[in-house]
């Protein structure tokens, strides 16, 4: 697995390496073409039928904890993070106080998150780093978000549209799946993905686009296993390796 080097010194001049996690290419080859326009307003219209406001499942009390959290989550689940999470934030819930918590604190406090070590490093100097660039708040621009300790193009993309309300697309995993899958942008990587999907989702859905895909991803298409008699959107599906399903209407009704 490639290994990505944050350029981020620490007092002693080295730096932390922090493996992301690698999304996987698909294994289905380019079968069918992408979806039309009105069939991917018809997905988003579905999605929102079901689902009008979706919700992040990382808990979080503002945007600092957000961000936190979103970097906690690498190569970790929600659930996880969350367990660690909800007693930390209830007393540490700014830069401030999490450089005052320090690192061995921190580190005690998410030692059951995998790769706590380098994650408490990266906190402790992004919270720095908040504190001596943005009086302590979390910026909010993707170029001033990319620039702290262990935050990447997804974990900024989740803050902006978490925290700022702004029509960004977060390509997880899941996500990640699911475009190529139905297909609704062809990508082998993350931000092809991104600006594929970016080109083709109707504006009324952007804001909450990702959040849809990445449930749909995570608890009904799933990698090995879909779930497709339980699809909202099987009809519209393309993807070759489905199950036979009823239809739509059906899906609907066992929602």
């Amino acid at each position: 697995m490639a290994r990505i080097l944050l350029q981020l010194p620490d007092a002693c001049g080295q730096c932390f390496p922090m493996p992301e996690r690698q999304t996987r290419q698909p294994r289905v080859a380019k079968a069918a073409p992408v979806l039309d326009a009105a069939a991917v307003r018809e997905v988003f219209t579905r999605f929102r039928a079901a689902m009008q406001a979706p919700k992040g499942e990382l808990y979080h009390v503002n945007a600092f904890t957000l961000l936190v959290a979103v970097v906690l989550s690498a190569q970790a689940t929600d659930k996880g993070v969350n367990k660690a999470t909800m007693p930390l934030f209830a007393k540490v819930d700014s830069p401030q106080a999490m450089l005052d918590l320090g690192e061995e604190g921190l580190r005690e406090a998410i030692r059951t998150i995998g790769l706590f070590r380098t994650k408490a490093k990266n906190v402790i100097a992004l919270s720095a780093r908040l504190l001596a660039d943005y009086g302590g708040q979390v910026p909010s621009t993707l170029e001033a978000l990319e620039s702290l300790p262990g935050v990447g193009r997804k974990t900024a993309n989740v803050v902006l549209n978490m925290a700022f309300g702004q029509a960004t697309i977060a390509v997880d995993t899941h996500l990640f799946r699911l475009a190529n899958r139905l297909p609704l942008a062809w990508g082998s990587t993350p931000l092809a993905v991104e600006r594929g999907l970016e080109q083709i989702i109707p504006a009324e859905f952007k804001l909450h686009a990702h959040h849809w895909l990445i449930l749909h991803g995570r608890y009904i298409c799933k990698a090995r296993k879909p779930l497709c008699g339980r699809c909202l959107i099987a009809d519209l599906c393309r993807f070759p390796g489905k199950e036979p399903g009823e239809g739509a209407a059906a899906a609907l009704q066992n929602a």
